[in-house]
């Protein structure tokens, strides 16, 4: 059933057991909640910080969508977050962290700690003309930091600001099998066509070992609950099986010192119910498919070139654990490959095996339904581009002829492939 609502991306699948679903109203609960400081008499739900970006996952995902960047002067960062890395890698080849601030920035605190700082964001404006003459212009956000209150960045700090991405359909996403995503590798651009999509290899703390990476900007996460505890610890300051260590570094002797939810401050039994949630979340249908513009703007879409990196279908694998992702056809419009998308989507930082300059390919399902679910249209990594067209003219590197084939349109079929976008 279509729900075009601002509950469109909060849905369970339709193929739930009972059972299930009963299941899936339980993690909605937790991944809604705030948490508390401790000690509380909520016991199962205290440990919140000592330092954090939010109190919720709702917070930063909310109604299970995307984030944006800080919309007026003085926003504190909450759904956009600051990863920092250093120049060489740590264990594992993961991201370094700033010996002062780990890794990423925590603009709040609990009583007693002080927190990390903040940034200012301000645009630098990029003037462009589409093939027809009808100008456009994008924002080129500059960061600053403020408010330090352990002492200035190291000086070969790599940072990179990331909005939270939108929660629904990752169980499929986690169900497709590697052989079919690595169908597009393509390192050597052995057929020539500008596209050498990769896979990125992380570290699974379950299995010890690297694996492909299926979630986050830079495919940096192996699945849910990687990607779920590295939230927990990092942007909530919450300890889990997965990952038990607390966030503070040697300087910030106060976040050392404050009092815990336990070890660990999740348990497993709340986590698995935030993870099977979002492995239930049901992708948003598609609408207005019969529209001749959405048709036309479906051809235009393929003759740009656009479906070599957003690829539309997979099916998933046998899954007996969680049958209803088994056998699934899928539409994500995304390959879930690393491509270079050239110096001005660039954020110097390594993650894993992608480089400064290498993005996953973004999904593009559900994102017509953006703006009714999260009240903004904003996009990309950080949230820089207003609406998808913006999106699209960012676009470089080995999708810089797509880009191009986009900008040197007539201003009706623009119009007609955004449209296309727009119903999905």
């Amino acid at each position: 059933m279509q729900n075009a609502t601002h509950k469109a991306y909060a849905q369970p699948a339709a193929n739930l057991d009972v059972q299930r679903r009963a299941k899936f109203f339980i993690g909605n609960a937790f991944f809604n909640s705030p948490w508390v400081v401790a000690p509380a008499s909520a016991g199962a739900r205290d440990g919140l910080g000592p330092l954090f970006n939010a109190r919720s996952c709702d917070a930063c995902h909310n109604n299970d969508g995307r984030g944006r960047p800080p919309e007026r002067d003085g926003e504190r960062l909450v759904s956009l977050v600051i990863q920092f890395a250093t120049p060489v890698p740590g264990d594992n080849n993961e991201p370094g962290s700033d010996p002062r601030y780990g890794g990423n920035l925590n603009p709040f605190a609990i009583g007693g700690v002080d927190a990390e700082g903040t940034v200012r964001i301000t645009h630098r404006e990029i003037q462009g003309q589409f093939g027809d003459g009808e100008s456009y212009t994008l924002l080129a956000p500059e960061y600053t930091f403020e408010e330090l209150a352990y002492g200035e960045l190291a000086h070969d700090n790599q940072f990179s600001p990331r909005v939270a991405p939108s929660a629904f359909g990752m169980g499929l996403l986690e169900a497709i099998p590697e052989s079919t995503i690595l169908e597009r590798a393509d390192l050597e651009d052995s057929n020539g066509d500008g596209i050498s999509g990769k896979p990125n290899r992380v570290w699974d703390h379950r299995l010890k070992k690297l694996v492909i990476g299926r979630l986050g900007w830079k495919l940096n996460q192996p699945d849910i609950a990687h990607q779920t505890a590295g939230a927990f610890s990092s942007e909530i300051g919450m300890s889990t099986s997965l990952r038990p260590d607390q966030i503070c570094t040697s300087v910030q002797t106060a976040c050392l010192a404050a009092p815990t939810g336990g070890s660990p401050e999740i348990s497993d039994e709340i986590f698995q119910h935030i993870v099977d949630y979002q492995q239930m979340l049901a992708v948003p249908a598609r609408r207005h498919l019969d529209a001749p513009e959405v048709k036309r703007g479906a051809r235009l879409f393929l003759d740009a070139g656009c479906e070599s990196c957003h690829r539309a279908a997979f099916t998933t694998g046998d899954q007996p654990e969680r049958p209803w992702l088994s056998r699934q056809t899928l539409h994500p419009f995304t390959d879930l490959l690393l491509h270079d998308m050239g110096p001005g989507l660039a954020d110097g930082r390594a993650d894993f095996d992608a480089s400064g300059s290498e993005w996953r390919t973004a999904p593009l399902w559900g994102i017509g339904l953006q703006k009714i679910v999260n009240g903004h249209t904003r996009l990309l990594h950080d949230g820089r581009a207003r609406d998808v067209s913006e999106a699209i003219l960012w676009h470089g590197g080995e999708a810089e002829k797509a880009k191009e084939a986009y900008r040197t349109l007539s201003k009706s079929d623009r119009a007609a492939l955004l449209a296309f976008i727009d119903s999905l």
